[in-house]
């Protein structure tokens, strides 16, 4: 099984960054090369919002909409760990950000932006 550990999360004001971590280890990780490493985020009330995903072999990115042109995704192998860098915050942006690989899901990290 998978294990996933973000970190990363904070207060931050409006305009300004984050970057989350998300670890990941376990012996079915060990053997896999291929799998897609998702970042969602939830906000009380609301459904969980895919934000961007980043292939692990390929490196290939993918971004929601909403993020596009302030969200940078890249990965350490050594680390084997995702980094999520998100510029230009907005109080929209405040939500519980989990990462995500098949069925396995981190515990999250909280992102608070203040207006």
């Amino acid at each position: 099984q998978v294990q996933l550990v973000e970190t990363g999360g904070g207060l931050v004001q409006a305009g300004g960054s984050l970057r989350l971590s998300c670890e990941v280890s376990g012996g079915t990780f060990s053997r896999l090369s291929w799998f897609e490493l998702n970042w969602y985020r939830r906000t009380p009330g609301k459904e969980r919002e895919f934000v961007a995903s980043i292939n692990w072999r390929s490196g290939s990115t993918n971004h929601a909409s909403t993020v596009k042109g302030r969200v940078t995704l890249s990965r350490d192998k050594r680390k084997n760990t995702v980094y999520l860098q998100m510029n230009g915050l907005r109080p929209e942006d405040t939500a519980v950000y989990y990462c995500n690989v098949g069925v396995n899901w981190g515990q999250g990290t909280q992102v608070t932006v203040s207006s």
